[in-house]
């Protein structure tokens, strides 16, 4: 009988956590059938019942506007656009709800400017965040801040796109 090295173990491991992958989506909820959508009758569920059979906390309800953390910005601005107005709202008022949560707000800018200008504007856009969130009743030891400047990119590229992507505010959540 031939001796299985550990090269091809390994490999067999591997393709075993992927086909055990394969089975499910991740999206079934207890309290129904299993299939996601679908109801007890086997009609298809709207958006709406899918999020009231949600299992998880608000801040991870892909229905709620608290699981929507990063705030984009125009390229050398700390101006909250409107359309996050709401977004920052609802976290205001869950934080002033939740005093058990603290938040890090993570300020980032795109490669453009000196290290010590980004660092400067992401700390800006940090702290305009925490504006808006005290003004909707955080409290401020809930609430820091930390600039990253154009340190951790979530886009490497180098043309809009990605500068787009990386003029951001980030609300990271803990206890």
């Amino acid at each position: 009988m031939r001796r299985l090295n550990f090269q091809t173990a390994g490999l067999f491991l591997v393709l075993a956590i992927i086909l055990s992958g394969c089975g499910t989506t991740g999206t079934e909820q207890s309290g129904h059938n299993g299939a996601a959508g679908i109801d007890g009758s086997g009609a298809a569920a709207s958006g709406a019942q899918r999020a009231q059979l949600f299992q998880g906390t608000e801040l991870d309800n892909p229905a709620s506007p608290l699981s929507n953390r990063v705030i984009r910005f125009d390229f050398d601005s700390n101006v909250i656009k409107p359309e996050y107005l709401p977004i920052l709202q609802a976290h205001g008022e869950y934080l002033a709800t939740h005093p058990e949560y603290k938040v890090s707000l993570e300020g980032h800018t795109d490669e453009r400017g000196s290290r010590e200008y980004n660092l400067a504007l992401g700390e800006r856009r940090a702290k305009a965040v925490q504006r808006i969130l005290l003004l909707n009743g955080a409290a401020a030891e809930q609430l820091g801040t930390v600039s990253y400047g154009e340190e951790k990119p979530v886009d490497p590229g180098h043309n809009e796109a990605a500068w787009a992507k990386n003029r951001r505010a980030v609300l990271v959540y803990y206890q």
